[in-house]
């Protein structure tokens, strides 16, 4: 199946897909996010970012979006993967891992060495798919307090 799987970049026209793919075991709707998302990444075409969508036949199967960031907590650049679906009828043939690896190359391109993203530790499916492809915890630790009433 991989070998009919095109990997480009994403296109104003693929809103609906990429929203479709994301209602995927989505708690709600996030349309104002994504159209964010397509104004700053896709519009605007942003040099460090990378949108980059999967299809079959002119058929969004899958998308994959990152960029590279600098020097957050004292971090050089590097990669980050902060979005990443496939369909469910895409899944365990390789989508994720041909988006994935087109992501680090675009990454590589643009001078990083290193990717990283976080994921929920109840996203067993998500957590094993960055575990296959070798990504391990990292030297960073992620820490975060709820607010309550300040």
């Amino acid at each position: 199946m991989t070998d009919q799987v095109t990997i480009r970049n994403t296109k104003p026209a693929d809103f609906d897909a990429v929203m479709e793919l994301d209602l995927v075991g989505a708690v709600e709707e996030k349309p104002a996010y994504w159209r964010g998302i397509f104004d700053r990444y896709v519009t605007a075409g942003r040099a460090s970012s990378i949108f980059l969508v999967a299809e079959i036949s002119g058929e969004g199967i899958g998308f994959i979006l990152g960029e590279v960031r600098a020097w957050e907590f004292g971090s050089p650049p590097c990669g980050w993967v902060f979005a990443l679906s496939v369909s469910p009828k895409a899944r365990e043939v390789g989508v994720g891992q041909l988006m994935l690896k087109e992501m680090c190359m675009r990454l590589n391109k643009a001078g990083v060495t290193t990717v990283r993203t976080m994921v929920d530790r109840e996203n067993k499916l998500t957590l094993s798919f960055f575990r296959s492809q070798g990504l391990r915890t990292g030297r960073y630790i992620e820490l975060e307090k709820l607010i309550d009433d300040i």
